[in-house]
């Protein structure tokens, strides 16, 4: 069985300039997705998506493949995942006969991650041949019946609605519907769902249950910071 995990590492940010490549714990960040990759068993092959040369080499060094650069159109702030992945795919399969059975995508702005969970994920979807994809799930900080949408420059509109309760923006949290967030740290996709259906996810999707306490969305550089925090104090997967 073939699980290949991407890493998808594109220069050209504007909210943290260079921020896959920004140090993180001594650390290029993307160093800890390429170990998320390389430190999980079931993980056969571990590459990385970019668009540069630069990173393309810290990846190597950090012990990523780096068997192709990607195009340019495929590598800026309009662009959508489907689109590396499919071009990853596709180029794999037409240079080296390479068809994996699975993908793993890892994002190297979500670098907290536990072996167990991507494992977890990945036990998921092998053995259950309904499922599409899996994604890990949080609970999120704040539910989406306590949010609103701007009408105007003054006025809100709840963003979402209750049959029977008018004001679930004044009810408790413990009495609201539970809801789950996507935390964008672990994805693993059948192949076939990427190539045939053209989606990152499928129809059926499953989620994989992670802490809260983990979730960590680096886009900022105060972001960048609280990662380092909890990296000292969490015993998750690290660079060796």
């Amino acid at each position: 069985m073939k699980i290949l995990a991407i890493i998808p590492a594109r220069s050209g940010s504007k909210g943290l300039r260079n921020k896959n490549i920004r140090s993180l714990a001594g650390e290029p960040l993307l160093s800890y997705s390429v170990a998320a990759g390389l430190q999980t068993p079931e993980i056969t092959r571990v590459i990385c998506s970019t668009d540069t040369q630069e990173i393309a080499n810290i990846a190597r060094s950090v012990g990523a493949e780096v068997p192709f650069l990607r195009p340019p159109e495929l590598a800026s702030d309009k662009s959508q995942d489907i689109g590396l992945f499919k071009h990853a795919l596709k180029w794999l399969k037409e240079n080296e006969n390479y068809i994996p059975d699975y993908v793993v995508n890892l994002r190297p702005t979500s670098p907290i991650r536990y072996v167990k969970d991507i494992q977890k994920a990945i036990n998921l979807i092998i053995s259950n041949k309904k499922i599409d994809s899996v994604r890990s799930i949080s609970l999120p900080s704040t539910t989406p019946y306590k949010m609103w949408k701007k009408k105007d420059s003054e006025l809100l509109t709840p963003l979402l609605k209750i049959e029977d309760n008018k004001e679930p923006y004044n009810t408790a949290r413990q009495e609201l519907p539970e809801v789950w967030a996507q935390t964008g740290a672990i994805e693993v996709i059948r192949a076939k769902t990427i190539t045939k259906l053209d989606s990152m996810s499928g129809v059926n999707v499953a989620g994989v249950e992670v802490s809260e306490d983990t979730y960590i969305d680096i886009d900022t550089l105060n972001s960048l910071l609280m990662a380092e925090v909890m990296l000292s104090r969490l015993s998750c997967i690290k660079p060796v």
